[in-house]
């Protein structure tokens, strides 16, 4: 069985946070879909809120401490990543956009990056394809071609059982094995 390394970054601002349960349900979606391929799949969530202040601190400073630099290693270094954002203002927020600008140029060249995102209203949807996909483009990221979208009415009261009919549920599939292909 091959081994697969998923780093799952998410930026939400609070706990618990719609952003993290998507990346949550995405990232357990994954490694359902790399086990029926016989892949081994092992995922790292990093949880942008915990590093906010060194992320100041390394924009201001240079320097960020040892945390940050773990939680940029672990992105650098994955077999795939996925992102999950909120949206504000029709974008990204300020510690996602940090957070990969941090990273080392070309440290996401050639790998899978399956983009999600969180808002109160599916008007923000579109802020994957005019923000975020472009800012995974710049870094050369093997992107996936559908992003998942989850609005306040998306989550309902489902608990952990979103139907696979729901926005969420039904494009995790198909864009999770893209996060299993080698890389060229």
């Amino acid at each position: 069985m091959t081994a697969r390394k998923i780093a799952v970054v998410t930026a939400g601002l609070t706990q618990p946070s719609s952003t993290r349960l998507l990346a949550e349900r995405l990232a357990n979606t994954t490694i359902r879909s790399l086990e029926e391929h016989d892949i081994e799949g092992a995922v790292e969530f990093i949880e942008l809120r915990d590093h906010a202040h060194d992320l100041t601190n390394h924009l201001l400073t240079g320097f960020g401490g040892e945390g940050l630099r773990a939680a940029m290693k672990t992105v650098e270094t994955a077999d795939a990543v996925i992102a999950v954002t909120p949206i504000f203002s029709g974008s990204y927020n300020g510690l996602f956009k940090t957070f990969f600008d941090l990273l080392e140029h070309d440290s996401l060249r050639g790998t899978p990056v399956l983009m999600g995102a969180t808002a109160g209203t599916a008007r923000h949807s579109l802020a994957l394809e005019h923000a975020i996909r472009p800012l995974f483009s710049y870094m050369g990221a093997v992107i996936v071609p559908t992003a998942v979208f989850g609005a306040t009415e998306d989550w309902g009261s489902a608990g952990d059982d979103v139907p696979m009919s729901s926005p969420i549920g039904s494009n995790a599939p198909q864009k999770s094995w893209q996060l299993s292909s080698p890389q060229g």
